[in-house]
């Protein structure tokens, strides 16, 4: 493909003794394929705003990369750099410093992004699903953006999720991939129970949050609920029907750290608040034992309590 011509003087891609070109605003156009999107935190009017003012007062101290446009003699696409183009925009610059590289692929922009933790998981996700939909393994993507197979699977599960987890996540309530795929896994089990958690008007799901919603899960139903910690180790948090308190799990660390005993989940009840009590067995299914800030123990159902936080034996 014959290469579009360029302005006077920035045909090589280099100023002299390599110096980067200056390139002129009006001759730069983004790349619509480029990985992140309008909502990616990095595009928003504040971050901008504060970008620009930085570039007015120290200037652009790392140039951008931009190629030849296939299209439009003259005219050049963003490689890596569409932040410091908007916020140059926004600072009314007229030339911005940057080099012409024509060896361009989508996967350089993706890597690039990675490095400096610009991309969010939606954004990962949709990559992947693209190099995925060309017929590429996980393997060979995951080698391509230098990232573990885990990490292209556990971004790849982002692209099919349950509907109440889908719309928290596309709302960008929830970010964090192991929050997410902690939330499937609660909804797997039970799904009418997450679906109206999620619908609490909560701006921000946190995985504390989540690891607290399984608990209370775990106690409602008379189960035993595995809950990941850190760095993936699981956490069993005792039934409200389980074994008495001696027994209570231990909350696993991550190697080195001491380990912590849960004791007890916080609850709202009513007005107030109180601390279910997981070694006491209560008299039916739907019920649990309650000490309220009195130190009185009395069974409520478990309907109206909302979970608040784990207690250790310090609380």
């Amino acid at each position: 493909m014959k290469k579009a011509s360029a302005p006077p003087g920035a045909s090589s891609g280099r100023a002299p003794e390599g110096r980067p070109l200056a390139l002129p605003l009006e001759h730069i156009d983004e790349d619509p394929m480029q990985p992140r999107s309008a909502a990616n935190p990095g595009f928003t009017v504040h971050s901008l705003a504060e970008l620009a003012a930085s570039i007015r007062m120290r200037g652009i101290k790392t140039p951008i990369s931009v190629r030849h446009h296939p299209d439009r003699p003259g005219r050049y696409i963003i490689n890596h750099g569409a932040r410091r183009y908007r916020a140059s925009r926004l600072a009314q610059l007229a030339t911005i410093p940057g080099f012409i590289d024509d060896d361009y692929s989508e996967t350089d922009q993706v890597v690039e992004n990675l490095q400096r933790n610009e991309l969010t998981a939606r954004e990962i996700a949709n990559y992947i699903g693209r190099e995925l939909s060309k017929g590429l393994k996980r393997g060979q993507i995951a080698s391509n953006i230098s990232k573990s197979a885990a990490f292209v699977t556990q971004h790849a599960a982002l692209l099919d999720l349950p509907e109440p987890v889908a719309l928290a996540f596309n709302e960008g309530r929830v970010r964090d991939v192991t929050t997410v795929n902690e939330l499937v896994t609660a909804y797997k089990s039970h799904p009418g129970e997450v679906a109206a958690w999620l619908r609490e008007d909560e701006p921000e799901i946190t995985r504390s949050a989540v690891k607290l919603l399984r608990a209370f899960l775990g106690a409602k139903f008379g189960e035993e609920d595995e809950i990941t910690h850190g760095t993936g180790d699981a956490t069993v948090v005792p039934s409200a029907a389980g074994p008495p308190a001696s027994a209570q799990a231990t909350l696993a660390t991550p190697a080195g750290a001491s380990r912590w005993r849960c004791t007890g989940i916080l609850v709202r009840h009513g007005q107030g608040e109180g601390v279910l009590v997981l070694g006491r067995r209560p008299g039916g299914e739907g019920l649990a034992w309650l000490r309220r800030a009195d130190g009185v123990e009395v069974e409520v159902a478990l309907a109206g309590l909302v979970p608040l936080r784990l207690l250790g034996a310090g609380d």
